[in-house]
């Protein structure tokens, strides 16, 4: 199949499969190669219950469905308006820039870099370009002189406009400050300018006096935002209070709770799920599993419950800290052991609630920004009649190596839904951890 000189060709990596498995299809009208080296690795991924397998089974019947009766070691046309698929064999090897000569060692990594030069060196008159999610093997390729680059679709290239500071509007006059103290809420009427977003959150200001806020685009509203207690946990500032605000709201099922260490995202949202328990019929912590090391659960001793434990430890702490609030006598801390014990409350790992549908259903999600746009995507899916969803998590610590603060599934979701009527966004800047913990978020 000839190319001309503006064809490109995109070679991709088994970990571009693993993230979205529609990426074959997202390269518009150029042709995309698929070396034989990521198929063996995909059959790898193939077998198990976590996002990656799943990823690696729809990739694999893509292709056996795109193939038909032909093989795939032709250039077979992905559709109208797309480019074509081949897959590229390993039976030439470059003769210069040979990745397993000069790395020196014979990985499936620089047998992928060496399919995409002996493809440059095949299609002279095409722009070959390496598609991966490591950014070691972009280095890699790189440094011996090819193209290569991260896989786009779905990164967000601007988060600057949801990670902004608190929102505070100035110069507000006093007059519109008096009607939302007395009124509770009045019409918009420009008041919020080219900030006004639905469900977004302000702290409305003028020399002498300051009002917190919420814009309801559904009445065309700014309502007074109110300082609630839930669960024996106050809020300690602007922010925490616009969080409890949307996680007490029945009309917003949707949130995004972000924020460094110690703002108080997870407690917030299992404060505020204890204090709306006669609203649900069952309150779910999870978190995805990032075994360290890359080493799967599966090598640790004991029972799967014993293998998630050390995982879930910071959800039991936020439990703990709640009970702590009340004597052991107290009703609520009663309440609490009650939930446990009937399984209304339960934390657990992420991957164990993988199929289910949830009805009527408090649902957080801690660390979000570990997860890839499908997972969130999914998880979302899953939510019934009834059901309302927290995530929360920081986009600047991500934990998983084929992610940044631009490709994470916290990110595409809140860049996707800001503005929706079901989904608000709150941002936590202040550390109320300690002082200590304020001084490395700050210093270090």
């Amino acid at each position: 199949m000839k190319k001309n000189a503006t064809q490109k060709i995109y070679v991709l990596d088994t970990s571009v499969l693993l993230f979205d498995h529609d990426a074959i299809t997202n390269f518009e009208d150029n042709d995309v190669a698929i070396p034989i080296t990521v198929l063996e690795e995909l059959d790898q991924f193939k077998i198990g219950n976590e996002t990656k397998n799943f990823e690696a089974r729809e990739v694999i019947r893509f292709l056996d469905k795109l193939s038909g009766k032909d093989g795939l070691n032709r250039w077979i046309s992905l559709g109208d308006d797309k480019g074509h698929l081949k897959v590229i064999m390993n039976t030439i090897k470059p003769n210069k820039n040979d990745a397993e000569e000069i790395y020196g060692s014979r990985k499936n990594d620089h047998r992928i870099i060496n399919t995409a030069i002996s493809l440059q060196n095949e299609i002279k008159k095409a722009t070959v370009v390496l598609v991966t999610k490591d950014i070691n093997l972009r280095l890699k390729a790189k440094a011996i002189g090819l193209i290569s680059e991260d896989y786009e679709t779905g990164k967000v290239k601007n988060i600057k406009k949801f990670t902004d500071g608190l929102p505070v509007i100035n110069d507000i006059d006093a007059e519109i400050i008096q009607n939302i103290y007395q009124k509770n809420h009045i019409h918009e009427n420009g008041i919020l300018g080219s900030k006004k977003i639905t469900n977004g959150y302000y702290v409305l200001n003028n020399c002498t006096n300051s009002v917190l806020a919420r814009y309801n685009g559904e009445t065309d509203h700014i309502e007074k935002v109110e300082k609630k207690y839930v669960f024996g946990i106050k809020p300690r500032n602007a922010e925490q209070t616009f969080g409890l605000n949307a996680l007490l709201n029945d009309d917003i099922k949707l949130i995004a709770l972000e924020g460094v260490a110690g703002t108080g995202k997870t407690l917030l949202a299992l404060a505020s799920a204890l204090e709306q328990k006669n609203k649900f019929d069952q309150i779910i912590l999870a978190r995805p599993i990032i075994p360290l090391s890359n080493r799967e659960i599966g090598f640790l001793p004991g029972s799967a419950e014993d293998k998630i434990s050390p995982y879930m430890q910071p959800l039991w702490d936020n439990l703990a800290f709640i009970k702590n609030q009340f004597k052991a006598n107290e009703r609520k801390s009663k309440i609490l052991q009650e939930l446990e014990d009937s399984g209304m409350l339960t934390i657990t790992a992420l991957a164990f609630i993988r199929g289910r549908s949830l009805t009527n259903t408090m649902f957080i999600i801690d660390e979000a920004q570990n997860l890839t746009p499908h997972e969130i995507k999914t998880i979302i899916t899953r939510a019934g009649e009834g059901t309302k969803v927290i995530f929360t998590g920081d986009i600047n610590q991500i934990d998983t190596p084929y992610m940044d603060e631009h490709s994470n599934g916290l990110t595409y979701l809140i860049d996707r839904l800001k503005g929706n009527t079901l989904f608000s966004h709150i941002k936590l800047e202040k550390g109320e951890r300690s002082e200590l913990a304020n001084l490395a978020n700050d210093m270090l």
